[in-house]
């Protein structure tokens, strides 16, 4: 399924806003993180719908890619 572009990058901000937060990232840092992920090229792509997560479930994915890019 394809998501409105608009809604998408509503969708983007909350999840690098909910991931600044809770890993005391500046915004922009989070941010930066964020367009280099794998999450965010899957919901992008729309694979597996992964855009319908909540953003604390996305939140979640983008805090354990950072972990591990350590």
């Amino acid at each position: 399924m394809r998501a409105s572009p608009t809604l998408l990058r509503r969708k983007y901000a909350r999840v690098v806003s909910l991931f600044a937060q809770e890993t005391g990232l500046s915004y922009d840092d989070a941010l930066r993180l964020f367009y280099g992920s794998q999450t965010y090229l899957l919901m992008r792509e729309g694979v597996s719908d992964l855009h319908c997560m909540s953003d604390g479930y996305l939140s979640d994915e983008l805090k354990h890619e950072y972990r591990y890019s350590l």
